[in-house]
Parts: structure tokens; sequence; C-alpha cells
């Protein structure tokens, strides 16, 4: 766990590094003098100064700031006296200022485009492949086959099986207008999803594709049976998992009846008795799926779907904000630093049977969907944050003239004041979670 908490300090901190590295590095292009490097917010454990900057790392690594002469964010009394003021970053041109205020998100999202062309070509892509169609479903009435490449679905373009599982999410009610190829001939065809009750049985367990447990449900039978995190599945009921047969067709098939699952956790291997619950669903059903097995792709296939992957990881921040606004996700879904030790702690133990290569893939996807959030999130126009700068430049540049850095100063020391209230809460119940 320890080795864990490091490497996920280490994650955000090169995150953090690179976006102000972003900062940095246009602003001295434009020729404004930087008075502070910071990896951290808190006190100062280590400095060194080269030049006219201050090379920092503070106590708490969960942040960072790129500290500029006549930053309205920054009081530096005395010390301003000895600074050219033409090199503040105020004296610089509007269109100037939001180059450097905007090369921190973009940053994060080259550093995004280069770890998911690793990924890419290390494993290759999830392509939208129909792999189940149940009879007598929406899918099965409107033709779908095992093996067919949906495309597009109402004009959203689907390069990866995932975008159809977040597009399930929020869009998953819609008559779903379907562009597929089968043996390299394109087709349509229109899926009207059923709204539906039901009862299944389930364990409480989420189940990777390497068959780990990710995920186990607090107080379900799964949980009440001993079942953890990382537990590799050797057998259900004598059977082994794969990808013709889910875990999740075994339990229904059981009808409810014992389960005898045979776990490996270390070098042990477990029998564990597990008596699955019947649970009502309320569902839009279309009866198909993609599970997003991957698939190799040529060395430019892999450089334009690195783009698509960066692009589908700020879709789904972009909407996800969206569907705080809507009610669809609430506070208590947001996660911080702790819950990001916490998830890197998972991908890490799930990911170890398959060799230190493949945790490094795991760690680089979340490094990937990390920092495209990093990007988009500051880029929100909202007070203290990136976003919330940009807005009054824009202003400025509509108006001709600057808000009054007064003004400013005290917009975004409330909005830092609301953020770090939000970090406290989020991190509180991130905590909560863990127990």
């Amino acid at each position: 766990m320890i080795v864990n908490i490091i490497i996920a300090v280490l994650m955000i901190g090169f995150l953090v590094v690179a976006h102000e590295f972003g900062h940095f590095i246009v602003a001295k292009a434009n020729g404004v003098a930087v008075i502070e490097f910071a990896v951290g917010f808190g006190p100062r454990i280590f400095h060194v100064k080269k030049g006219e900057t201050d090379y920092a790392l503070r106590l708490i690594p969960f942040g960072g700031a790129c500290v500029m002469l006549g930053d309205a964010m920054m009081e530096m009394g005395d010390e301003a006296s000895e600074y050219d003021e033409s090199r503040a970053l105020s004296a610089k041109s509007v269109w100037a200022r939001i180059a450097i205020v905007v090369a921190g998100p973009f940053f994060n999202f080259i550093i995004a485009f280069i770890f998911a062309v690793i990924i890419i070509a290390s494993v290759g892509i999830d392509p939208c492949t129909v792999d189940v169609v149940e009879k007598d479903s929406p899918a099965y009435e409107a033709g779908l086959e095992v093996g067919d490449l949906i495309t597009k679905i109402n004009n959203n373009n689907m390069a990866f099986s995932k975008e159809y599982s977040f597009y399930n999410y929020y869009r998953g009610d819609e008559t779903m207008n379907i562009t597929y190829k089968r043996n390299g001939e394109k087709y349509t065809t229109t899926v009207t999803p059923v709204y539906r009750t039901s009862q299944v049985y389930r364990i409480g367990v989420v189940v990777s594709e390497n068959v780990n447990i990710t995920t186990v449900t607090k107080d379900s039978p799964a949980d009440k049976a001993g079942l953890k995190v990382g537990d590799i599945i050797m057998s259900v009921d004598g059977q082994k998992l794969s990808e013709s047969l889910k875990i999740s067709d075994i339990i229904s098939a059981s009808q409810g009846k014992e389960v005898t699952m045979v776990v490996k956790r270390g070098d042990n291997e477990i029998s564990l008795s597990v008596t699955p619950s019947i649970t009502d669903v309320e569902e839009y059903y279309t009866g198909f799926d993609s599970y997003g097995y991957r698939v190799k792709q040529s060395p430019a296939a892999t450089i334009g779907y690195a783009f698509k992957e960066v692009g589908y990881w700020i879709e789904v921040v972009v909407k996800s904000v969206g569907m705080m606004f809507t009610g669809k996700v609430s506070v208590n879904d947001l996660s911080g630093p702790v819950g990001v030790v916490d998830s890197v702690n998972t991908v890490v133990e799930q990911s170890k049977p398959d060799g230190v290569w493949m945790v490094c893939l795991n760690l680089f996807n979340y490094i990937v969907m990390l920092s495209a959030n990093l990007g988009v999130m500051n880029l929100l126009p909202l007070p203290a944050l990136d976003g919330g700068k940009l807005l009054f430049l824009i202003i400025e540049a509509l108006r001709g003239k600057p808000v009054k850095p007064e003004h400013e100063g005290m917009v975004h020391f409330v909005g830092m004041v609301l953020l770090m209230m939000l970090m406290v809460y989020v991190m509180f119940k991130d905590i909560t979670r863990l127990f």
C-alpha cells in the first residue's frame, strides 16, 4: 500500500509539473519574469534559486504554482522593485496572457496524448464490436449480429467500446440510429430501447477482463462471503470464465442457489461459498453489448486513435460536469487525492497477475484519464482556476480594458476559499469510502 501511495503522489506531482511547466515556458517565451515554480502548496521543504526563478517543493504535493511578476493572485511587497515592470504579466498584451493561461491545460492534453500513444502502440484499441446479442431483444429484431463493428450511434462516432458504454449511461433511453460494418460493408439500423423492470441475481462484484475482482459492494453477498478487491477468479461452480462465459451468466443460471468460487489471493487459492441475492432492476434494454477486446493498430492509426482517446476523455469530463447540473452526478461522486490513491492501489493490485508491463500500461491509462480531467477542470470558468483567469482576459479583450486588479483579486480569493472548502469536503468523503 505504501508503494502505491508513493506511485499516486508521483503521478499527481508529474501532472502538476507538466501543467505548471506549460505556464512557465510560455511565460518565459513572452518575456514574463517567473518568480517561483512550485510543486505542491503549504510550507517549503526544499527550494533552489536559479536565475530569477525560485524552484520549490512544498509540503502538500497535490497542487502547484507558477508565480509570475504582476500576477493578480500574488503579493510580492518590496520584492517587486527588483524587477523591470515591463516583465510583469500585467504589462503583456491580453493575447500573450491568454496564451500563458491556456498553456497549462494544453500541456495536460499533450501528456494525455503521449501516454495514449504508448498504450495504443502496445495493446491496440477496444473497437465497438458487438460481442453479444440476446435473442428476441430490440437489437436482435433490428438485425444486429455478433461481430458487427459499430461506427456511429445517432451521428456520435464510436471508435471505442467504452464510448458505447458512456453513451448508454447518459443517453440510453433514446432510440439508436446505428451505423455498423459487417464483412467490410456498411449498414444502418434502428434499435429502440425498451424500458423494463426485471429481477436479476447478483453477488455484488465487478470483474475485469482478466477476471480480477475490481469492486466489491459493501454488505453484498460477495462481501459477506469474504471476497476482496484484487482476488483472481479461478472458477465458479467448477467453470472457468471466458469470452463466451461471464460471471453474470453463471450467477443468473444459479437462480439464487449457492455457488462455489475459487479465487487466487496472493499465492493462495481460496474456496468461498456465495449465495446470490435477487435484485429489482429498472433499465432501458437494448439486448446487445460490447466488451472492448483490444485490437492492435498500425503506427499511423495509433496516432489518430490517440487523438480520439484524449477527445473521448475530454468529452467524458465535460458531459460529467454537465450531469452535475442536471442532477445525474452529485458532488458526492467527485474524487480527490485520497480517491486517486485508492484508485491507483486498485489498478496496481488488479494488474499484478499480468506482469509489470501491464501494471505500467494500466497506470498510463489512468494518467491519460487524470491528465485530460485536470486540463478540462482547469479550463472551467471558475474563480482561482485557469478558466476563471481566462474569463477575465476575454472580458478585457472584448471591452478593451482590464477589470480592476483589486476586483479580480477579490473574486479569485473568494473562489480559492470555496475551492479549498470543496477539496476538504471531497477528501473527507474519499476517506469515509475507505472504511
